[in-house]
């Protein structure tokens, strides 16, 4: 059994880096799903398709492979599913935020209306679907479904509780476990099953991807705050705009004046944008960013602990470094 990390490894390569190979076979197989759709539709999946992503979920299941006894062509496989599931859910939720860029180039719904987009959300979500049943198992097929189900269900949740003044971190965390979380946990999870490894050490690494999955969650809604859109390369604020209520924003009105927070709820119970001006001219803003920034950080520790079932590898220290390299940017969010 290998020690858990207690610091940073010492390696200047991107963990990513050690399954690029993979990762690239994982890419041109993305790109190839085009072909299992209509000649007049596959122009439009192309479009998303080719938007190329961070692949952290397929990199997640490579990098399970590799540290618990080898990547397989299934690994492969059930990460280009999970990628397509994130995929459709980014389609999605550039409709409802109204976003118009994405990775630095127009969104679906900016180029081809709302009406157009949520069809192709909902193509690519069936067409993931179907892939899964090439492995003819049923409990793989209910993972993925179930991991499909609680993204939909988190964004339904999600956009009930807009302006929601009773809505609590409790529920915060639910929900981002299950519009985020479940992907990771789905890739590291599956992975893990589809090595033939215990249920309990797959339940481990399932808890691994839940815990660095509502981690990075955690980071974007820090990241829609405090970061920039020439940097970040997608539309930002529009968490504000639309009235989620972000742990950050939680954290705020947990610790405003009285003065403060009736000024804030006023905002949210009259739809009113919350926007920068209005968040930084309250004292407490910066300690609302860091202390979400602390609870990410201590999600990463957690999870950094259920990889000690894993044997010392390349592979297992990269998916510790992982949490090391999300930490690192959590901690550029402090103000």
């Amino acid at each position: 059994m290998a020690a858990t990390p207690t610091q940073p490894p010492r390696s200047d390569l991107f963990p990513f880096e050690l399954v690029r190979p993979e990762l690239e076979r994982v890419e041109v197989s993305i790109r190839e799903q085009v072909r299992g759709f209509d000649p007049a539709v596959e122009p439009y999946v192309a479009y998303i398709c080719n938007t190329s992503g961070k692949r952290i979920r397929p990199a997640l299941a490579i990098l399970v492979g590799g540290a618990v006894g080898g990547v397989t062509e299934e690994h492969l496989k059930i990460g280009v599913i999970l990628e397509l599931i994130h995929m459709a859910t980014l389609v999605h939720d550039d409709i409802m935020d109204g976003a118009n860029t994405r990775r630095m180039v127009p969104t679906a719904n900016a180029k081809w209306g709302n009406a157009l987009s949520v069809l192709l959300g909902d193509a690519l979500f069936s067409h993931a679907l179907t892939l899964a049943t090439d492995f003819n198992s049923i409990d793989v097929c209910r993972k993925v479904g179930n991991a499909a189900r609680e993204v939909c269900q988190g964004e339904i949740i999600q956009t009930q509780r807009r302006f929601d003044l009773t809505f609590t971190k409790a529920e915060y965390f639910r929900i981002i476990e299950m519009k985020t979380g479940a992907l990771f946990a789905a890739a590291t999870g599956l992975a893990a099953n589809l090595s033939g490894l215990d249920a309990d050490t797959e339940a481990k690494l399932y808890s691994y991807g839940m815990k660095l999955g509502t981690a990075y969650q955690i980071y974007d809604d820090c990241l829609d705050l405090v970061g920039s859109e020439e940097v970040v390369g997608k539309t930002l604020r529009t968490d504000l705009i639309k009235g989620k209520l972000t742990l950050p924003i939680l954290n705020l009105l947990e610790t405003a004046s009285e003065a403060q927070r009736m000024k804030l709820n006023k905002r949210i119970l009259d739809q009113e944008p919350l926007d920068l001006p209005v968040l930084l001219g309250i004292a407490e803003y910066e300690g609302a960013i860091e202390s979400a920034v602390d609870t990410a950080l201590a999600l990463l520790a957690e999870s950094r602990e259920d990889l000690a079932p894993l044997g010392q590898s390349v592979h297992s220290e990269a998916l510790a470094q992982i949490t090391w390299f999300l930490a690192g940017l959590l901690e550029k969010c402090r103000r």
